[in-house]
């Protein structure tokens, strides 16, 4: 269902519309101190944290994550909208994405569709405002905004925040939330009763007798799905910022895909082949549309 696959795209602060939050160098460098023992013990087998949660009317996720790249790395690849299309665009979902600056600031144009090779016309377009909230030499904190979205979805943010720590290390925050309405609401209860019925998210929520764990579903399942797909595509990029430029598109998809294998119980959709041929004709329709 091509509207809960949008539900994934979402989440952060800084931009028109956006909700204030208290977010700096500071607080965040606090938040790496206060996680630090799940960063170092969890079920990803990386320093990787992964929250969810819902309200009546908006869900959100959050990745805290210690990444093995240099600050500088990190902020020339994300501080500015220049190269977020060619990350998002890993993404299973993401069909196409087109950065653009204008008088009134910078846009992505974002489709989202189905797990598999579709025309444009029958994926869904989202505009999102792109805004450097803070940007200092060892900091920085960029958010994304969409007032609306499709069947009655609204108040998209994604946002993405990163200080450097000592080792050439990087610890980044990346944020999303989005709110619905009734025919959002109908949307994702169809999908949960169809073909996201038997699909699962990462958080334990117990076990089953003694040996069957469970992990939680529903909507909160669906964020936490999308929120890793989206960190996983922000790894895979960073994988290839070395290479050379004919190799980097190749290696980031292999990146990705591999990535999500390694938690297949929650992320397989296709087989490898299949994504891959996705991808690349989607990058070439990418760079050839307007």
């Amino acid at each position: 269902m091509l509207g809960v696959c949008l539900l994934g795209v979402a989440g952060a602060q800084g931009v028109q519309g956006a909700e204030p939050a208290i977010r700096s160098a500071a607080s965040l460098r606090a938040k790496y101190a206060a996680l630090g023992p799940r960063l170092g013990s969890n079920p990803f087998n990386r320093p990787l944290v992964l929250d969810s949660a819902e309200s009546a009317n908006q869900l959100s996720g959050d990745i805290y994550a210690v990444l093995d790249y240099p600050f500088d790395t990190v902020n020339q690849s994300f501080n500015g909208a220049t190269h977020w299309c060619d990350m998002l665009i890993l993404h299973i979902n993401t069909k196409y994405c087109r950065a653009s600056t204008s008088g009134t600031g910078s846009m992505l144009a974002v489709s989202i569709g189905k797990k598999d090779f579709q025309e444009l016309d029958q994926a869904y377009r989202v505009q999102f405002m792109f805004g450097v909230v803070t940007a200092t030499p060892d900091y920085f904190d960029v958010s994304l905004y969409a007032p609306t979205g499709p069947l009655g979805t609204s108040d998209y943010r994604i946002g993405l925040e990163a200080v450097a720590l000592p080792g050439g290390k990087t610890f980044l925050h990346l944020t999303y939330s989005y709110r619905y309405g009734f025919a959002g609401k109908l949307a994702m209860q169809t999908y949960l009763a169809t073909l996201g019925s038997h699909k699962i998210g990462f958080t334990f929520t117990g076990a089953q007798g003694s040996a069957q764990a469970i992990y939680i579903g529903g909507v909160r399942g669906v964020v936490e799905r999308n929120t890793m797909r989206y960190y996983l595509a922000i790894d895979a990029f960073l994988s290839a910022v070395n290479s050379t430029p004919s190799q980097q598109l190749e290696q980031r998809l292999q990146s990705w895909f591999s990535s999500t294998e390694l938690y297949a119980a929650q992320l397989h959709e296709v087989d490898r082949a299949a994504y891959l041929d996705m991808k690349r004709r989607e990058y070439v329709r990418q760079l050839k549309s307007p």
